[in-house]
C-alpha cells in the first residue's frame, strides 16, 4: 500500500510519500554539497516526511482533497516530528559515537522544523522544545511507520551506511574547526542544513503542481557571456572624449586592480575605492572573473538603501544586456509570517503566491542588508529558505558601513562562515571601511585584504570637493537654511541638501517653495515608492544635464549609489561615512576643480529614536572640534583614513553594549541564545544545572526559535503595501481578479517591488481604522487608497490627498 505525500489541485494526481522522499533527499544533496553537507542535508531530506507513512494522515489528506470548502483542521494530523523522533531513538545514545549524538540533535531539529522555524533544544524558560518533540510526544503509528520506511523508500542496512557517511561529514567539519567555535559552527550548520531542506521540499512540492522537471543550473556560461560584455562597455569608455579626465584615467586603474586580484583564493577582501571611483563596475568585473575562475554559482550585491539597488540592477542589466536573470530583492509584498506551505499536502492559491516567491537561485542578485540578515537570524522558514543559495558565491557588501550597529556581532560572525565553511567570496565594498576588526567579535580579515594598492595617494588624487565646517559655529534651523541656500544660488547652479529626518525635509522643501523662485526645487523620501522615486532622479539628472538651476531636498536615501552631480553640498552632521557619502554627490565626476560641501547641525531635527544617526553625530563633531582647535590632526582632512579610523574606533566603543543585539525581554546576548552547549560557560547550562540538579541531557542547547522571535533587524516592524502609482493602480486592480499561473505570479511580485512602499506598524494600523488600506489575497497582499498616497511627498497618513496624481 502507498502512502500519498501530495495530492495536485489540477487534477487530483498522487504524489507518493516513497517519491517525495526520495526526490528531496537528491535536491537536499545537490545543495547540502556546496557546503560539506551532501548527506547531512540529504538525511534531513529522506526523514522530514517520513511521519506521512501513516494511515491517519492518509485519510486526512484525502479529506482535505475531497472537501476542500470544509477541510480537516490544519497540522491536526503531526508529521513533521516522526522524523526526528526516529533519529533520537537511534543515534542519540550511541555513546560510543559523539558524532551521531550531535547529528540526531541537529537533523532531527530541522526536520521537526520544517514547518515553522528550528526549535529551541533549551529555551530560556529552561525548557526542551525539542526533546518534548522527539523523546516525549507519543505518535500513533510510529512503529508500523517505522517498518513500511525502512521495507518501501530505504532498507536498514542502506540507512545505516547513509547516516554514517552524514556522521563522518560531520566529524570533518568539527575537525576543521577550533573546539572553542564548535556551538557558533554548528549553529551555521544547523541553519544551512535547514536551508537546503526547507528549499528542496517546497521545491519538489512546486514542481509537482507544475508536473514539470528539476532543471540544474550552471551560471559558467552566462558568466563568461556577462565577463565579455562587461570588458566590451569598459573598453568603450577609452574611446569616449572624457577619457583622458584624470577621474575616469583612475577609474580604469581601480577596475584594472580588481581584475588582477580577482585570481586570489576565495576570502574576505576589501574595496576601498572612493566615492565616485567607480565601484558598481570593478566590483562586477572582480565578481565575473572570479566566478570564472573558481566556478561561483551566483553573484550576490547587498546593499543598505533600496535607491542603491534600484540604481545598480539597472546599470547591470544594461551593461550585461539582460532583462531576465538580475533579480531584485528589497521588498515583501506578501506577509513573512507563518510558512503553511502543504502542510495538507495541497498547494492552494494562497500557497501558491508564497511558492512563488524568490529562493535567491537568480545568477545574479541585488538584494538588502535587512534581507541578508534575515536569512540567517529571522524567524520563518522563507527568510532561512534563501540561506544554503550564498554558499560558493560572491557577496558583494556595498556601502558596508551601514551594517546596523546592534547587528555587526552577528554579520561578522556570518560572514566567518561563510569564508571558512562555504567556498564563498566577500568583499567589503565601500569608500569608508568601519572597523570591523576592532569589536569583541571580530571579523577574520587579513592585512592584505585590501583590492587597491597605495590606497592614500588614490584618495587624494581623488579628492573633488573641500569640506566646510558650519557646524561647529552653532546650530540652525530652516528659516535660516532657506536664506543661506538663497545667498549661495547666486553664484552656482545647483545644491543638494541631505538632512537626517523626512518632516524637515518636507518642511524645508515647502518653504523654498512658499518662497517662489524660478528655481527648480525637488523633494525626495522613502515615503515615495521606487518608481516614484526613479521618476524624480529622471527629472533632476536632465536640469542637471541641461546646466538648470536646481535644488533638492533629501533624506539620506540620495547619499549612497545615486549617481547625481551638484556643484554644491549641504549636509546635516551625521556620521563621518554619511559626509563622505553625501560629499560623493558633489562634483561628482571632476565636473569643476573643487566642489563644496558645507556641514551644518541642524537644530529642529529630532533624533531620540534614530540612536546611531544620534551617536554618528556626537563622534563626528568631536573630530570637527579637533580639527577646528589643531587643523594638522588626521592629516588635515575631515574624511581621511586616519581621521575615519578613529571616528569608527570610538563609535564602536561607544556603542559596544549594543554590538551583540541584546533582547531586553529575555535579558540575553542573541549570540549567547545561538552558541550555547552544554559544556561552555554558558548561563543557560548554569541555570538548568541549577534547577535540575544536572546539566541538560543535550549536547547542544542553543535557542534558536526565541532568538529568531525578537530579531529585527529595523526596531520598528514595517509591512509592504502597494501604491497607486501609476502602474501601481494596474497592479492593485489586477489583484482583484487574479487566477493565473507561477510564472504569472514571480512576475507580479517583481514588479510589484517598485511600487510598495513600507509602513511602520502604526502608520499601519492608523490607516486601516482610517479606511486608508485596502487587502487581497485573504489578507496576505496589503495597498494603499488613492487618498493615502500623494503625488509629491509620496505616503500620507492623513488620507486625504487631492483625487489625481502630478505624475512626471
Amino acid at each position: 500500500m502507498s502512502f500519498i505525500a501530495h495530492i495536485r489541485a489540477s487534477d487530483g494526481q498522487k504524489q507518493t510519500v516513497e517519491e517525495h522522499l526520495l526526490e528531496v533527499k537528491r535536491l537536499a544533496e545537490i545543495s547540502g554539497e556546496k557546503f560539506g553537507a551532501k548527506h547531512l542535508a540529504g538525511l534531513a531530506g529522506l526523514l522530514h516526511d517520513f511521519g506521512k507513512c501513516t494511515h491517519q494522515f492518509k485519510e486526512y489528506i484525502l479529506e482535505a482533497f475531497n472537501n476542500p470548502e470544509a477541510p480537516p483542521k490544519r497540522g491536526s494530523v503531526d508529521h513533521s516530528t516522526a522524523g526526528g523522533k526516529l533519529l533520537y531513538e537511534l543515534y542519540h545514545n550511541r555513546t560510543d559515537n559523539p558524532y551521531l549524538i550531535i547529528l540526531a540533535e541537529i537533523v532531527g531539529n530541522v526536520i521537526i522544523s520544517h514547518h515553522s522555524y528550528l526549535q529551541d533544544f533549551l529555551a530560556p524558560t529552561l525548557e526542551s522544545p525539542y526533546l518534548r518533540r522527539v523523546r516525549d510526544k507519543e505518535l500513533d503509528d510510529f512503529h508500523r511507520a517505522q517498518q513500511y520506511f525502512f521495507e518501501y523508500v530505504m532498507n536498514r542496512n542502506d540507512f545505516d551506511v547513509y547516516v554514517s557517511e552524514a556522521a563522518m561529514e560531520l566529524e570533518n567539519f568539527l575537525q576543521e574547526t577550533p573546539p572553542e567555535n564548535h556551538a557558533e559552527q554548528l549553529m551555521f550548520l544547523t541553519k544551512f542544513i535547514f536551508s537546503a531542506l526547507i528549499d528542496a521540499d517546497r521545491t519538489d512540492a512546486r514542481l509537482f503542481e507544475e508536473n514539470t522537471l528539476y532543471n540544474s543550473k550552471n551560471n559558467g556560461l552566462l558568466f563568461k557571456t556577462y565577463y565579455e560584455r562587461l570588458m566590451g562597455k569598459l573598453n568603450s569608455f577609452k574611446n569616449e572624449s572624457l577619457a583622458s579626465h584624470p577621474i575616469n584615467i583612475l577609474r580604469s586603474e581601480m577596475s584594472e586592480q580588481c581584475e588582477r586580484f580577482a585570481i586570489k583564493p576565495s576570502g574576505i577582501y576589501t574595496l576601498s575605492i572612493p566615492t565616485g571611483g567607480g565601484k558598481t563596475l570593478a566590483s562586477l568585473r572582480y565578481a565575473l572573473k572570479h566566478s570564472l575562475e573558481y566556478s561561483k554559482d551566483r553573484i550576490v550585491f547587498v546593499v543598505p538603501f533600496t535607491t542603491i539597488i534600484e540604481q545598480n540592477a539597472a546599470e547591470a542589466r544594461k551593461v550585461l544586456q539582460d532583462e531576465m536573470n538580475i533579480l531584485e530583492h528589497h521588498s515583501n509584498v506578501i506577509d513573512d509570517g507563518v510558512d503553511d506551505e502543504a502542510q495538507d499536502g495541497i498547494v492552494n492559491m494562497r500557497q501558491k503566491w508564497k511558492l512563488a516567491k524568490d529562493t535567491w537561485d537568480a545568477p545574479i542578485i541585488f538584494t538588502t542588508m535587512v534581507q541578508f540578515l534575515n536569512a540567517f537570524y529571522a524567524k520563518g522558514s522563507r527568510n532561512i529558505r534563501r540561506l544554503h543559495n550564498l554558499s560558493n558565491s560572491v557577496i558583494i557588501f556595498d556601502e558596508v558601513q551601514k551594517v546596523p550597529v546592534k547587528c555587526v556581532s552577528l554579520f561578522n560572525q556570518a560572514l566567518n562562515y561563510l569564508k571558512y565553511s562555504t567556498d564563498s567570496s566577500i568583499v567589503l565594498c565601500t569608500a569608508t571601511q568601519p572597523a570591523l576588526d576592532f569589536v569583541e567579535h571580530k571579523l577574520k580579515i587579513g592585512s592584505d585584504a585590501e583590492m587597491i594598492d597605495q590606497l592614500n595617494e588614490v584618495i587624494e588624487a581623488f579628492k573633488r570637493v573641500e569640506i566646510i565646517d558650519k557646524a561647529t559655529n552653532g546650530p540652525i534651523n530652516n528659516e535660516q537654511l532657506v536664506d543661506f541656500i538663497g545667498q549661495l544660488m547666486g553664484g552656482i547652479q545647483s545644491i543638494l541638501v541631505i538632512l537626517n529626518t523626512k518632516s524637515v525635509v518636507k518642511d524645508l522643501y515647502q518653504k523654498l517653495i512658499a518662497q517662489g523662485t524660478d528655481y527648480e526645487i525637488f523633494h525626495l523620501s522613502t515615503s515615495m515608492c521606487a518608481a516614484h522615486r526613479n521618476d524624480i532622479f529622471k527629472k533632476i539628472r536632465d536640469c542637471l544635464g541641461n546646466n538648470q538651476k536646481i535644488i533638492c531636498i533629501s533624506t539620506q536615501l540620495i547619499e549612497a549609489g545615486v549617481d547625481v552631480s551638484f556643484d554644491s553640498v549641504i549636509r546635516s552632521l551625521a556620521g563621518l561615512d554619511s559626509i563622505a557619502q553625501a560629499a560623493g554627490r558633489c562634483n561628482r565626476h571632476g565636473e569643476k576643480e573643487i566642489g563644496t560641501v558645507y556641514v551644518i547641525d541642524h537644530e529642529q531635527e529630532r533624533l531620540d529614536r534614530l540612536e546611531e544617526i544620534k551617536k554618528g553625530k556626537e563622534v563626528a563633531k568631536k573630530i570637527l572640534v579637533d580639527l577646528k582647535r589643531h587643523p594638522s590632526v588626521y592629516g588635515g582632512h575631515l574624511l581621511s583614513r586616519e581621521a575615519m579610523e578613529r571616528y569608527f574606533q570610538e563609535y564602536y566603543t561607544d556603542m559596544e553594549t549594543n554590538l551583540n543585539y541584546f533582547i531586553p525581554k529575555l535579558e540575553k546576548e542573541m549570540i549567547e541564545l545561538l552558541t550555547s552547549h552544554r559544556r561552555g560557560n554558558s548561563s543557560l547550562a548554569k541555570a538548568y544545572q541549577s534547577k535540575h540538579g544536572s546539566l541538560p541531557p543535550l549536547y547542544l542547547i542553543n535557542s534558536y526559535y526565541s532568538a529568531a522571535e525578537h530579531f529585527e533587524v529595523i526596531d520598528d516592524m514595517t509591512t509592504a503595501v502597494l501604491v497607486p502609482y501609476k502602474e501601481g493602480e494596474e497592479l492593485i486592480a489586477a489583484l482583484n481578479s487574479y487566477a493565473g499561473s507561477f510564472e504569472d505570479v514571480t512576475k507580479f511580485l517583481r514588479k510589484a517591488q517598485q511600487y510598495s512602499i513600507n509602513l511602520y506598524k502604526h502608520e499601519f494600523e492608523y490607516l486601516a481604522q482610517d479606511g486608508g488600506l485596502v487587502s487581497f489575497l485573504d489578507g496576505q497582499i496589503f495597498a494603499l487608497t488613492e487618498g493615502a498616497y500623494h503625488g509629491e511627498f509620496g505616503f500620507n497618513l492623513e488620507n486625504d490627498s487631492e483625487f489625481g496624481f502630478q505624475y512626471f
